[in-house]
């Protein structure tokens, strides 16, 4: 990758924490709604399946901001874009607590989407200009463990207020999170003025790569096949085990703590094999997901079945991101832009489909579709995708 400004000549790294800060915020709020279907769904008066579009709505915007945002802002100083990102993400949050029907709120979730798009498409650029290059990788981690973070502690807090104070005040509590997020950027964002003009046609260019356009839609398919599941957890948890709210909230948390566990395994796993490590992932989440379906229900097996998922899937973002950093080093940020479109597409696409799923045959039928659409993904990972001839350090830090 090439620095479009000159190189820092030392690290900000209070600016870094604060877009780490912004990356858990914006992952908190996406996935609340995945912990509050039940009560939501019963308060605006609608189905759950209804209540979880307000994760696809969600998805299909920040697909598109992701892709155009950096364009349309192009002029404008970065620390603006991302303090304006923030705001959006506090914004949406407020609003959503206060929405008086389903309509209204996915409206609102419309800004999140533009937020969550846009800083996940700025924030590897940012920064390489916060950072000398030598730092850069470290920087990444710690703004990507914001993923890993949010991930642990977006779910649970949600089950966890919303069955205490009710549904609202797990996104008045997201709202809080931005505020602070917002006021720590304020002061440590340095001014960044506008970069070199974004091109969407970089993105077309690399997709058209060989190997590259089957890899992606291995991608897909992985992350379409979680989120199917991971959108309606809740509701199968509660419809399989009759576990209450206080129970679902540690099992949620069981399963950040493992997903969290999952980033740093893969690591290690990919530095063996990158296609074993991209097929076998996916494989274990759809092997859990059916077990989950066959198997006895019991509080304790399907808490050990949703741990394994998170172990599983925890990894999966952190290999596609290594595959993309090598399989287009040359292009590494516009593949990474694209891997981000990808996944919000993914999101989209899982949310939507279980919900058709979900109205048509049931939660368990959402659970076995979306376990064999993991083991397709596994098969064409192992059969098809092109693995990069060199695995360098961004298998493990990106």
């Amino acid at each position: 990758m090439s620095l479009p400004h000159n190189e820092p000549q030392s690290p900000a790294w209070l600016a870094v924490f604060s877009l780490a800060m912004g990356v858990f915020g914006l992952l908190t709020a996406e996935y609340l709604p995945a912990s509050l279907l039940t009560p939501m769904a019963l308060d605006l008066g609608v189905s759950e399946a209804l209540a979880g579009q307000a994760v696809t709505v969600t998805a299909v915007v920040a697909l598109f901001s992701g892709l155009l945002v950096p364009i349309m802002t192009q002029g404008l100083n970065r620390r603006t874009v991302l303090l304006t990102f923030t705001a959006l993400m506090i914004a949406s949050n407020l609003l959503v607590a206060l929405s008086s029907n389903l309509i209204v709120l996915l409206i609102m979730r419309v800004f999140l989407g533009i937020a969550l798009g846009g800083f996940w498409s700025m924030a590897a650029a940012v920064a390489m200009r916060l950072v000398p290059t030598s730092l850069l990788p470290r920087a990444l981690s710690i703004i990507f463990s914001g993923i890993a973070v949010g991930t642990v502690v977006a779910v649970p807090l949600g089950s966890y207020m919303g069955g205490i104070f009710g549904w609202r005040s797990a996104f008045y509590t997201a709202a809080a999170i931005g505020t602070v997020t917002l006021l720590v950027q304020i002061a440590t964002l340095p001014s960044m003025a506008p970069g070199r003009p974004a091109r969407l046609r970089t993105v077309l260019d690399v997709t058209l790569r060989p190997g590259i356009a089957i890899g992606m839609l291995g991608c897909i398919l992985a992350h379409t096949g979680h989120f199917a599941l991971f959108t309606y957890i809740r509701p199968f948890i509660e419809t399989t085990t009759g576990i209450g709210s206080d129970g679902l909230a540690l099992l949620l948390l069981g399963f950040g703590a493992a997903n969290f566990a999952g980033t740093l395994f893969a690591g290690r796993l990919m530095e063996r094999s990158m296609r074993i490590t991209l097929a076998l992932l996916p494989a274990v989440v759809g092997v859990t997901a059916l077990a989950l379906v066959f198997f006895p229900a019991s509080i304790f097996g399907h808490s050990l079945l949703v741990m394994m998922w998170g172990l599983a899937f925890g990894g999966v973002p952190v290999a596609w991101s290594a595959w993309v950093a090598n399989s287009v080093p040359d292009q590494a940020e516009s593949a990474g832009g694209m891997v981000v479109a990808s996944v919000q597409g993914s999101i989209a696409l899982g949310a939507a489909a279980g919900g058709v799923v979900f109205s048509s045959v049931g939660i368990t039928g959402v659970f076995a579709a979306g376990g064999i659409v993991m083991l397709a993904a596994a098969a064409l990972i192992m059969l098809r995708v092109r693995m990069p001839k060199q695995i360098g350090s961004a298998a493990v830090h990106i």
